[in-house]
C-alpha cells in the first residue's frame, strides 16, 4: 500500500554526506575547532611532517597533548604511591602502639603509654585521655595524668561524631592542659570504656597545622581507641 503522505523519492532515514571541500571550508572559517574540541585528535591519522607548504602538522599536537598526559599520570602515581606509603606508615605505628598497650604490666604502667608513649609511638607532640566527671572521685585519675572535665564537655567538642579532625587551630588548655601551647592541629576520639563509667576522649595533638585535616581517614585512630576501650575495661573488671 502506497504511503499517501510521502513525496515520492523521500526516504526518512536519507543522511546528509559531507564533502572534502565543505569539511575544508568549515575549518578554514573555524580556526580553532579543535582548540576546543581537542578530544577528536585522538581520531585523526596524523599527516607526515614532510606535506609541503600549507600543511598544518598535527602529529606535533598531538605528541604535545600525548606528553601533557603523561606528566598527568605521573604526578597521580607519585601521588598515590606516596599516599599509599603514608597510609603504610600509619598502619605500622598503630599496630606498633597495639601491642604496647598489651604489653603494659599495670593500670597504671597502661595510663603512662596511653598519655605519654603513644605520642612518641605515633609521633606526635601530645597524647591525653580525658574523662568528664560524674561527681565522685574517678580511681587512679589524680595520680595518672588522666584529665577531667566537667559533664558535657566532651559532646560539646564532637556531637554525634566519633572522631573529629581539627585543622590550624590552638590546643586548649582544658584538654591538653601544659602542652596545649604545641597544638596546631588535632584528632579527637569517643572513648566510651562501659556503661558504668562517664564519656572519656582520646586526644592526639600536633605541632603541624595540617597533619590532621579533614579528608583525612579515621578507621586507624578508630581501630586504637577501640583497642584502648577494651583493655582499659580488662583492667578494671568492668562491664561492656
Amino acid at each position: 500500500m502506497a504511503d499517501r503522505g510521502r513525496e515520492p523519492g523521500h526516504s526518512p532515514h536519507r543522511t546528509t554526506t559531507l564533502s572534502s571541500e565543505e569539511v575544508r571550508a568549515y575549518l578554514r572559517s573555524h580556526p580553532d575547532f579543535l582548540a576546543q574540541n581537542a578530544d577528536l585528535v585522538h581520531h585523526l591519522t596524523p599527516p607526515s611532517v614532510d606535506r609541503g607548504r600549507g600543511v598544518v602538522d598535527l602529529q606535533a599536537f598531538m605528541v604535545d597533548r600525548l606528553r601533557a598526559e603523561v606528566r598527568t599520570l605521573k604526578d597521580q602515581q607519585r601521588e598515590l604511591i606516596g599516599t599509599s606509603r603514608a597510609n603504610l606508615n600509619s598502619q605500622n605505628r598503630i599496630h606498633a602502639a597495639v601491642l604496647f598497650l598489651l604489653d603494659a604490666q599495670s593500670f597504671e604502667q597502661l595510663i603512662q603509654t596511653i598519655t605519654t608513649d603513644l605520642a612518641v609511638l605515633l609521633d606526635l607532640d601530645v597524647a591525653c585521655l580525658v574523662i568528664e566527671s560524674n561527681g565522685t572521685d574517678i580511681p587512679h585519675v589524680h595520680r595518672s595524668g588522666v584529665r577531667v572535665v566537667e559533664p558535657g564537655a566532651i559532646a560539646d567538642r564532637l556531637g554525634r561524631a566519633d572522631v573529629v579532625l581539627n585543622t590550624d587551630i590552638q590546643g586548649d588548655p582544658e584538654i591538653y592542659g601544659p602542652g596545649a601551647g604545641l597544638v596546631r592541629s588535632e584528632a579527637l576520639i569517643r572513648i566510651q570504656v562501659s556503661s558504668e563509667t562517664p564519656d572519656g576522649l582520646l586526644a592526639f595533638g600536633s605541632r603541624e597545622p595540617d597533619t590532621f585535616h579533614s579528608g583525612q581517614g579515621t578507621e586507624l585512630v578508630g581501630f586504637l581507641a577501640r583497642v584502648i576501650e577494651r583493655v582499659i575495661r580488662g583492667w578494671l573488671e568492668l562491664p561492656a
